[in-house]
């Protein structure tokens, strides 16, 4: 069979195993040995950090930070746990991580609505200004954000964090829903004004409802950005019962010697929730990045 298909087609056919499947070439073989290196050195931090966590710093001394533990021993997620009072600081991160999430996504779709859709003036000026907004360190906004909280009573509160990420991940959101609403049918905004329908109502009845997969996307992406970010944090929350994960780990690790047990500890503790909500909303996840792959 193989070889009348060469004859026919003039080409030499490819060798074929067992079940119909090609027989791997040693460029293949390359691309998986590289594929699988690439995966041990992401995994390797992870399992430094689970394996760590339930050692006790004698086990550690002793076997050394790649050995499994002989015994667990939660003496240092106890430990971390109590000395930040973990619980408060999760609460914390989830409540201005759901705002800021939340609140960046619909700006950024009742911006993008009027600049992709809307057409105002001035169209890729505008869009310009979003994605210059997004290229500005976050070192350069610290002291004039500052001195603006201190004089309006919002420093060391949430709500100063939650305003200025607000305007950042919306900033961002922005610029994609702008090329993204840009390109927007204009047939079915034609024939839902033909029904009588108003901006207003083109907007959530049509246009929200076909967008949201690409607005889950961001939604999730804009609540593990913010939950990860340090600097601002830092800044403005100064009291300890405002601060965040990654804060109160960086705090109490400057603050108090600690073992690398409790050290590693507080890098799971903290790695756990984003964790979790990764896995909740992963199917949502996949489907807002494959919704354009299908027509």
């Amino acid at each position: 069979m193989h070889a009348t298909t060469a004859i026919v087609t003039g080409r030499p056919a490819k060798a074929r195993v067992r079940g119909g499947m090609t027989k791997k070439r040693p460029v293949d073989w390359l691309l998986l040995a590289l594929v699988v290196i690439g995966a041990l050195l992401v995994i390797a931090p992870f399992y430094l950090v689970l394996v760590n966590s339930f050692k006790s710093p004698v086990d550690y001394a002793t076997s050394g930070p790649l050995a499994f533990p002989e015994t667990l021993d939660f003496g240092g997620i106890i430990k971390f746990w109590e000395r930040v009072n973990f619980p408060e600081k999760v609460w914390n991160s989830i409540f201005i991580s759901g705002i800021v999430a939340v609140l960046a996504v619909v700006i950024s779709m009742l911006n993008a609505f009027a600049i992709g859709i809307g057409r105002v003036r001035g169209r890729s000026w505008i869009v310009l200004l979003f994605l210059l907004a997004n290229l500005l360190p976050q070192e350069a906004l610290l002291y004039p954000l500052y001195y603006m909280f201190k004089s309006v009573g919002l420093y060391d509160n949430v709500w100063s964090v939650i305003i200025v990420f607000t305007v950042i991940q919306a900033a961002f959101g922005t610029y994609l829903l702008s090329s993204v609403y840009g390109t927007f049918p204009k047939e079915v905004l034609e024939a839902a004004s033909l029904d009588g329908a108003n901006r207003w109502q083109i907007l959530w009845r049509v246009v929200f409802p076909i967008s949201c997969p690409t607005l889950s996307v961001l939604l999730i992406f804009f609540f593990i950005w913010t939950w990860n970010e340090f600097l601002i944090p830092l800044t403005f929350l100064a009291s300890n019962a405002n601060q965040t994960v990654p804060v109160a780990i960086s705090v109490l690790q400057g603050d108090r010697l600690m073992d690398v047990t409790t050290t590693s500890a507080s890098a799971l503790l903290g790695i756990i929730p984003t964790l979790i909500f990764f896995l909740i909303f992963q199917r949502t996840l996949t489907r807002g990045i494959t919704a354009g792959a299908v027509k």
